[in-house]
């Protein structure tokens, strides 16, 4: 399956991801980075910290719910019928995020906005594994996209 090209919504989603990351900065001091927020979020170090962090999470599939409600388009995407390829995706998302120290919003949204080498290059990284994770997965085990 192709993924269409969408400038439009492609903008506006990241116009949106921007502001949220904004707001978090700007309302509590905070990085929007998902990973962080998720692990802090299950286990606190700090009182009062876990309310706003379920909200921020809950606001990511909810967020995405109203998208489609409202556009009736998902836009082309699909989550894998392989529950065991799902399981290992999200294990190794989680070991990659515990390496570089965050996770892609941290990293590659609110980090190289804040000029941080480290997030370049962590981002450079990240995104280099997973264009040969797509093309091992796709010409050498044959898996669809």
């Amino acid at each position: 399956m192709d993924t269409p090209f969408t400038p439009i919504a492609g903008l506006v989603g990241g116009l949106l991801i921007g502001l949220a990351s904004a707001g978090l900065l700007l309302t509590n001091g905070r990085i929007a980075g998902v990973s962080g927020i998720l692990g802090r979020g299950l286990f606190p170090a700090a009182t009062g910290e876990r309310g706003w962090r379920i909200a921020f999470l809950a606001g990511l599939p909810l967020g995405a719910g109203l998208a489609i409600a409202v556009t009736g388009d998902p836009h082309g995407f699909a989550i894998t019928s392989r529950p065991a390829l799902l399981v290992a995706g999200g294990l190794l998302v989680g070991i990659g995020t515990q390496l570089g120290s965050g996770c892609t919003s941290g990293h590659g949204v609110c980090g190289i906005a804040r000029g941080s080498r480290r997030s370049v290059t962590a981002t450079v990284t990240f995104m280099t594994v997973a264009a040969i994770t797509v093309f091992v997965m796709r010409h050498v085990f044959g898996v669809p996209s």
